[in-house]
């Protein structure tokens, strides 16, 4: 007889087949991954800023990078934005570096914040990234969800359902992290490292999620765009005409997204002439 599936399907024998699985899997394909070799909550902010929406694999090379230039907040606050900036080419997303830059200001002034609500409130922070720093710099016993996460759950308990909530995942999540008896730390690595196999192993899973949104084909994207018009001012400020000879895009889509980057910060505009601010 099949077991009941949803909330209760983790309890007694099946939560524990989970978890000594997990716990196999991590102690012997665990992933080395650089930023789980350290406690420091800065670096750890660093990661996780840097792992949204991006895999592992190319944020690997970034994070050697961005670390070897700005190994502390201090030094991160020091450095114009234009060098940040310059240093996050090609990850994507660049509003990302703009966020981290604030958050290393603000951390190198007032130190960085203990408490996962005070974390919450750092640029480019939201629910998930406070309480994976909380948890893997300083062991709290926090409850969250992230990609891979959701994919074992889902994987192990919802795989008749489509549509599932986080809400329904969580108290799974808290349960498990109960039972598991870890170290919080090594607890979420252990999902993860076990949610991202199951993924290699072709187990797609994400679009059951309530919280599932189709990423946008990157080529002739806005982001694209926008990724080429920050390269060009990151070698010379520029005039919308130069740029517009400079990147075969219409006029009127590079007048609109320079728009935006100027309204985010992420460009200057001083008199006609277009830049990447200190």
């Amino acid at each position: 007889k099949k077991p009941p599936r949803g909330l209760f399907v983790l309890q007694g024998l099946y939560m524990e087949k989970l978890l000594r699985v997990v716990q196999q899997h991590y102690r012997t394909r665990r992933r080395n991954l650089l930023w789980r070799r350290t406690k420091d909550p800065y670096r750890i902010l660093v990661s996780e800023l840097m792992l949204q929406q991006t895999q592992v694999e190319r944020v690997i090379p970034y994070y050697k990078k961005f670390i070897r230039k700005f190994p502390t907040p201090r030094a991160l606050a020091r450095a114009k934005f234009s060098e940040v900036l310059a240093v996050w080419q090609g990850l994507g997303y660049n509003r990302r570096a703009k966020f981290l830059h604030q958050a290393g200001k603000r951390i190198a002034k007032y130190g960085f914040p203990k408490q996962t609500e005070d974390i919450e409130k750092l640029p480019g922070v939201g629910h998930y990234t406070a309480r994976a720093i909380t948890a893997f710099a300083w062991n709290y016993p926090e409850v969250f969800i992230e990609t891979n996460i959701r994919t074992v759950f889902i994987h192990s308990s919802f795989l008749q359902k489509a549509r599932i909530s986080d809400k329904e995942i969580l108290p799974l999540v808290e349960k498990a992290l109960k039972e598991s008896r870890m170290q919080p730390r090594d607890f979420y690595a252990a999902l993860m490292d076990y949610g991202a196999h199951l993924k290699k192993g072709g187990v797609k899973l994400n679009a059951k999620s309530a919280h599932y949104t189709r990423q946008s084909k990157f080529k002739g994207s806005a982001r694209e765009l926008r990724g080429i018009i920050l390269r060009e001012l990151l070698k010379h400020k520029a005039t919308l005409t130069v740029l517009a000879h400079k990147i075969p895009r219409s006029q009127h889509d590079l007048a609109h997204e320079l728009a935006r980057l100027t309204t985010e910060g992420l460009v200057r505009l001083r008199g006609k002439y277009f830049s990447i601010p200190e």
